[in-house]
C-alpha cells in the first residue's frame, strides 16, 4: 500500500439530481481546460495511483472511443477497452462480471461468467445501440486473420441511457463506428468526460461521462496495479470525499440547486453506471468476481445506491501472462500462478478508490452539453474549489 498518503475525512458534499439522466454519443473528445479533481488537490482515497492514473497503468490495456457529436440531434459513441493489442478470441484472458442492479442490458454476461473468461473487447454504448454495436463487434472480429473457421463469438456489450442528450432512438451507430474505436486504441493517457460513451450521459445532475483511475500497490503487497475506467450516467445524493459539508452556513448542495436549476420535489435518481477493473494480478474468475463487486463499494462512496431504474455493472479482466488462455495444444493444463485470498484486501481497496476517483474525475472532465431534449451543465469545478477552501486556481486558456 502507499503509505505517502494520510487519510482523508471522508465528508460528504450533498445535493440530489433533478432528472432522470441518459447517457449518449460525442466525437469532439474531452474538454482540455476542465483538470481532473487530483490536479486540482483532491485527493481521493489512500493508495497511490500509477504513472497515468488511468485504467492504461495496467500494462497491455488499450482504450478507444469513437464520438458522435451533430448539433444537438446526436450525442452519443462508442469506448473501447482492450486487456491486450492482440486477437482476444485466441488469447483470452480470464474476466467475471457483477451485476449491482440489473435494470441494464449487459450483452455477453452469462458466457463470461459460465466460462471464467473474456475473448472480445469490452464496447460500452448507449441503451438502444447494443445489439447494432454488438453486431458490429462481431463483424470486425471474423475480419481479423485466423478466425476463418470461427462460427461462434461471445461480444461483450455494456450501456447506460444517453436519450436526453442524444436521439436514441435513431440509434446511428453500427459497423464502421466500431471498428473506429477499436482501431483507436491506445495504452497511453486516456481521453475522458463528454467523449465515446460518455458523450451523452448525465451524472448527479450534471454532465457524466468517461472516467479513469488507478492505483498501484507497493512491493510488499505486490506491486499489482488496478485500473478503472467508468461510464457515469446515476444519481444520488454527490458526494465528493475530502470536502466540509458546510461553508458559511449552506451546504454545497443548497447553492447548486440555485446555480443550476430548479429540482423537481422528488428526486430521481435512476440512471445507470458501468464499471471496466483491469489488473495485471494473477487471480482467478473467482476472485476476479470478488474484486469487480469491491468496484461497486466506489460508486456507494459518491452518493450512487443503484436505485430500482439504474442498470449497474462491473466487469473485472486479468491480464498477468500466466493467466492469458491461449489456444495452445501443448501442455493446456500446466499450473498457473494465483494470489491466495488473504493477498486481496490491498486490490480490493484498490478497486474502491479507483473507482470513487474515476466518477468524480467524469464530473471534474465532462463540458456542459446541449442536446436533444435540453443542456445539462457541468460540475462548477470553480464554485467546488471556493466552498473547499482550496488555493488551486483554473487554468486559464485563449
Amino acid at each position: 500500500m502507499g503509505r505517502g498518503l494520510l487519510p482523508l475525512t471522508v465528508l460528504g458534499l450533498l445535493f440530489a439530481p433533478a432528472i432522470a439522466v441518459a447517457a449518449g454519443d460525442g466525437e469532439a473528445g474531452a474538454d482540455k481546460t476542465r483538470p481532473r479533481a487530483r490536479e486540482l488537490g483532491l485527493v481521493i482515497g489512500v493508495l497511490t495511483p500509477g504513472p497515468l492514473n488511468a485504467i492504461t497503468d495496467v500494462t497491455g490495456v488499450r482504450v478507444g472511443h469513437f464520438t458522435l457529436q451533430q448539433g444537438t440531434r446526436f450525442n452519443t459513441g462508442i469506448t473501447a477497452v482492450l486487456p491486450h493489442g492482440g486477437n482476444l478470441f485466441h488469447d483470452k484472458v480470464p474476466a467475471a462480471i457483477v451485476v449491482g442492479n440489473g435494470f441494464g442490458k449487459l450483452l455477453g454476461s452469462t458466457q463470461v461468467n459460465e466460462l471464467g473468461e473474456l475473448e472480445t473487447p469490452i464496447l460500452l454504448t448507449g441503451t438502444l445501440s447494443v445489439h447494432k454495436v454488438a453486431d458490429g463487434l462481431v463483424t470486425y472480429m471474423l475480419s481479423l486473420p485466423g478466425m476463418k473457421e470461427v462460427r461462434s463469438i461471445n461480444p461483450v456489450v455494456g450501456e447506460t441511457n444517453d436519450g436526453f442528450l442524444s436521439d436514441i432512438r435513431a440509434r446511428p451507430l453500427g459497423a464502421a463506428e466500431v471498428r473506429r474505436a477499436i482501431e483507436s486504441a491506445g495504452d497511453g493517457p486516456v481521453a475522458m468526460g463528454a467523449v465515446g460513451a460518455g458523450t451523452g450521459t448525465v451524472c448527479f445532475d450534471f454532465k457524466g461521462g468517461i472516467g479513469t483511475a488507478s492505483r498501484r500497490l507497493d512491493q510488499d503487497q505486490g506491486g499489482w496495479t488496478v485500473g478503472v475506467l467508468v461510464q457515469t450516467n446515476f444519481g444520488g445524493p454527490l458526494r465528493i470525499s475530502g470536502l466540509p459539508p458546510w461553508i458559511e452556513d449552506k451546504p454545497l448542495g443548497v447553492y447548486l440547486e440555485e446555480q443550476t436549476r430548479s429540482l423537481e420535489e422528488s428526486p430521481n435518481p435512476d440512471g445507470s453506471l458501468m464499471i471496466v477493473v483491469a489488473t495485471d494480478a494473477p487471480l482467478s474468475h473467482r476472485n476476479l468476481r470478488r474484486l469487480a463487486r469491491r468496484s461497486l463499494y466506489g460508486m456507494a462512496r459518491t452518493g450512487g445506491y443503484g436505485s430500482n431504474g439504474s442498470g449497474d455493472y462491473a466487469i473485472a479482466f486479468s491480464t498477468h501472462e500466466a493467466w492469458r488462455i491461449r489456444r495452445a495444444t501443448d501442455s493446456p493444463d500446466k499450473p498457473r500462478p494465483v494470489l491466495d485470498n488473504a493477498a486481496t484486501s490491498g486490490l480490493f481497496l484498490a478497486a474502491v478508490e479507483a473507482t470513487e476517483e474515476a466518477i468524480l474525475d467524469s464530473l471534474f472532465a465532462a463540458r456542459t452539453t446541449e442536446g436533444f431534449r435540453g443542456t445539462v451543465p457541468a460540475l462548477p469545478v470553480e464554485k467546488v474549489l471556493e466552498l473547499a477552501g482550496s488555493q488551486t486556481t483554473l487554468p486559464t486558456h485563449p
